[in-house]
């Protein structure tokens, strides 16, 4: 683990973990404690609950809250715990903040409203008036194949004026941007694309938030320790070990899907189950998952 500090305000390993479920289709917390306790057993400095990945838009608040008490009970002392606050509705997200802060999370992802693709300063509006809901730091989620705004250079700027506001999870794909925006606010800059973690980290990023590190947290942890050490070419060795397993958990957009079955398929969830509008993985793709996973040499791999 590498503490978290005024440039890894959450530390640098976290990812963005799946709310196991039952059949029946309710949240299974006890997996959900044993996941996470694996998780950060290897090589996670911290976990984003209740994120896309986490099925966020379907589970409901008692749910949200009861994961993440549960998970800070578990692993609270050894790892950051930072709750998603996210919605298209700002009196929800204000209120799913103060339930996160209420179960003990250490720290708020707040993405930009979906859908509804607001203006600039609806933007600052929105997250300011979640920020102020609670004491705990916030990191700024832009994910705009997603939502459908992204958040301006200079509405990042106004932003990064709030004491709370202190990181960005960026899933926009631009190294260049991010470069620059870093730069301008001070923020501690987190990749949100696996794929992209090593050129992040060679332009200024603190860190990851990763869909890959459910089967893959000591490998990003070596990538950046070997980066932090500047031994760039072992960097990329190990970067480069894991790309099948990057591939088959975000190679077909539906990474909450392919996140489950990669877990399902190490034993470390008892089902596979999604809600609606999500389904399990089929028998193929759960096949194509555990192929990437053996492609990486991540062993663990249960049979059907």
């Amino acid at each position: 683990m590498l503490p978290a500090t005024p440039s890894r305000p959450f530390g640098a390993v976290l990812t963005a973990m799946v709310t196991p479920m039952r059949e029946d289709g309710s949240v299974d917390l006890d997996a959900a404690v044993s996941l996470a306790t694996h998780l950060v057993d290897h090589g996670h400095d911290g976990l984003v609950l209740n994120g896309t990945t986490g099925e966020s838009p379907t589970t409901h608040a008692p749910e949200k809250a009861d994961l993440v008490r549960a998970v800070v009970d578990a692993v609270g002392d050894r790892a950051t715990v930072v709750a998603g606050a996210g919605s298209n509705d700002t009196l929800h997200a204000v209120r799913m903040a103060e339930q996160a802060a209420e179960a003990g999370a250490d720290g708020l992802l707040v993405v930009a409203p979906y859908y509804s693709r607001p203006s600039q300063p609806g933007l600052v509006a929105h997250v300011t008036a979640v920020a102020d809901a609670t004491p705990l730091p916030v990191m700024l989620y832009d994910v705009p194949g997603r939502t459908g705004v992204r958040f301006a250079h200079e509405t990042l700027v106004e932003l990064a004026q709030h004491d709370r506001v202190v990181a960005m999870k960026d899933a926009t794909g631009d190294l260049y941007g991010a470069a620059k925006a870093a730069a301008a606010t001070g923020l501690a800059w987190y990749s949100g694309d696996d794929s992209l973690y090593l050129p992040f980290l060679a332009h200024g990023a603190a860190g990851i938030v990763s869909v890959v590190g459910h089967v893959a947290g000591p490998q990003l942890a070596a990538v950046t320790a070997a980066h932090d050490a500047g031994d760039h070419a072992r960097a990329l060795e190990i970067f480069l070990s894991i790309a099948p397993a990057i591939d088959a958990l975000n190679g077909r957009g539906f990474q909450a899907v392919a996140a489950k079955a990669a877990v399902w398929s190490l034993g470390l969830i008892p089902s596979r189950h999604l809600r609606l509008p999500n389904v399990a993985a089929s028998d193929e793709d759960v096949e194509a998952v555990r192929a990437g996973l053996a492609a990486a040499g991540i062993a663990g791999v249960l049979s059907a």
